[in-house]
């Protein structure tokens, strides 16, 4: 089988990863890849975004299958494109994929099929007085988002009433976020505990790999601005069993139905991102790809092949029941360049990855990385997200694997939390 994976973080070097494993795969692609991706995949000069190239690549190639990392290039349409050129491509069509591009969508989504979730309003242009009037009714915070893709960055909690306000026209009127902001959902503040669940469906029959928790904030003790995640830890032992039922009944079956009866049926990656509320779960929002970093500790996780998994999904033979998890834990740590998720500089030369070769169960996913000469260099905010796996031991120790390992690479201004995994602990202990 030949695969071409399309994106250049650390999901995607995760995926590279598993995919690689698979007895399966004699030729693996990447496009356009990193510095760590070069070592388990062929590089494709393509940025995920030319969607005709990689379509002629593919013909090209005689690619088997497609699979897509980035949320942008399933915005633009690229299983549309594939599909109708008789590709294998595993991901969500445009229409699905509104699930992660329109707030606006995915809310009155789980209206309609009564899926659990914040009470929201939904605003545009012109309906200032309205969003003004909403927030009024609600206690605080309230949190003001952006309707399309923001880079992960549309989303304000707001601890007034004047900074909800303030929230809505830097949002319509100034367009802070540019057209993601053209409409704005305004919902209530959920109190609880977070979580992230992915789930890998062909449209009818599904999967939930292990349960995650990411931690967004870029300071320890969840302090600080929102990132793209600085680590993540898997399984959550917040999602237990009866809760991951609960989960499936109330939340993953009827996004999946609901979806294939609006004639939209979703077929690759849904991630539910979870608030366990003292009511129960309710949906925070849905992805429409594997997150990052959760990918990098849920995918380690699946005892099996990835290659087959994503296939039969793709071709719509999903079969649940031939897919298996490792009785383990993982944990991802973010290395990230000072100054992220604000300006920072990049070009720094990374110190110490040769010592993963040498640790058992532990690798380091690239996420914003690049080859100058005989040296990786950095060329992002998130770097690196070194992940320990820990096939034969509990959290505590993976927890320990991971951090030990992040103390042998350095580069000038890295920076990480040093607490991934506390919450899982806390639960255990």
């Amino acid at each position: 089988m030949k695969i071409l994976v399309v994106g250049s973080g650390g999901r995607e070097h995760a995926l590279c990863w598993k995919l690689k494993q698979s007895p399966n795969v004699s030729t693996l692609f990447c496009a356009p890849g990193n510095a760590g991706i070069e070592q388990v995949a062929q590089i494709v000069p393509l940025k995920s975004h030319e969607i005709d190239a990689l379509l002629q690549f593919a013909k090209k190639e005689r690619i088997d299958l497609t699979v897509v990392g980035p949320e942008q290039s399933l915005a633009l349409g690229i299983v549309d494109v594939f599909e109708k050129n008789g590709m294998a491509i595993f991901g969500p069509n445009r229409s699905a994929a509104q699930l992660e591009t329109s707030k606006v969508f995915a809310k009155d989504f789980m209206v309609r099929h009564g899926i659990p979730t914040a009470r929201h309003g939904s605003f545009s242009a012109n309906d200032e007085d309205q969003a003004r009037h909403f927030i009024d009714g609600l206690a605080l915070p309230v949190v003001v988002k952006a309707d399309g893709l923001a880079a992960g960055k549309g989303v304000i909690i707001c601890q007034s009433k004047p900074d909800a306000v303030k929230a809505v026209r830097e949002m319509i009127d100034e367009k802070i976020f540019g057209a993601a902001g053209d409409r704005i959902v305004i919902e209530e503040f959920m109190t609880g505990e977070e979580a992230s669940l992915l789930v890998i469906t062909d449209g009818e029959r599904s999967v939930s790999l292990a349960a995650a928790q990411d931690h967004k904030r870029i300071f320890d003790g969840d302090k600080g601005k929102n990132t793209g995640g600085m680590g993540a830890y898997a399984p959550a032992p917040l999602v237990d069993k009866p809760m991951l039922d609960r989960i499936s009944k109330e939340i993953v079956h009827p996004t999946i139905e609901g979806m294939r009866s609006e004639g939209m049926p979703f077929r690759g990656c849904l991630y539910v991102g979870l608030m366990i509320t003292s009511l129960g779960p309710r949906v925070v929002e849905f992805n429409c790809r594997f997150g990052d970093p959760e990918a990098q500790v849920v995918l380690p996780l699946i005892d099996g092949d990835l290659a087959e998994i994503l296939y039969s999904a793709a071709i719509r033979r999903l079969n649940p029941d031939t897919v298996h998890q490792h009785a383990a834990s993982a944990v991802c740590v973010v290395m990230a360049s000072q100054g992220y998720p604000d300006d920072y500089d990049v070009g720094k030369k990374i110190y110490g990855l040769e010592k993963m070769l040498a640790d058992d169960g532990v690798v380091a996913f690239h996420a914003g990385t690049r080859k100058s000469g005989d040296a990786i260099i950095t060329s992002g905010g998130r770097v690196l997200g070194v992940t320990a796996i820990g096939y034969q031991h509990a959290l505590e120790e993976t927890v320990r694997s991971a951090y030990s390992a992040v103390d042998k690479i350095t580069f000038d201004g890295a920076y990480f939390r040093r607490d991934i995994g506390q919450k899982g602990l806390q639960r255990t202990h």
